[in-house]
């Protein structure tokens, strides 16, 4: 969950953000997150139960290792070579 102030001109800074799962508070320094965090918004579409809703979570480290490790299918990590 992120929750933002706003500043001059319509922007926005982040100000904190805590994961979803274990409510741990990630380090957020000057508007910039400073620790690793799995954030994601879906919006379900036709066919689903939830057709129309978006959800939206963020989950620290610990908690994305958690997640993965219950799959029935591994996932797949690949590395990355350049960070832009």
């Amino acid at each position: 969950m992120r929750k933002y102030k706003e500043k001059e001109l319509r922007e926005v800074e982040l100000t904190n953000l805590v994961c979803n799962q274990c409510g741990k508070e990630l380090l957020v320094e000057e508007g910039i997150l400073k620790e690793g965090c799995f954030s994601i918004e879906y919006a379900f579409d036709y066919f689903s139960n939830k057709d129309g809703y978006i959800y939206s979570f963020d989950l620290c480290e610990d908690c994305f290792d958690k997640l993965i490790k219950g799959f029935k299918e591994p996932v797949e990590i690949t590395e990355t070579k350049e960070f832009l």
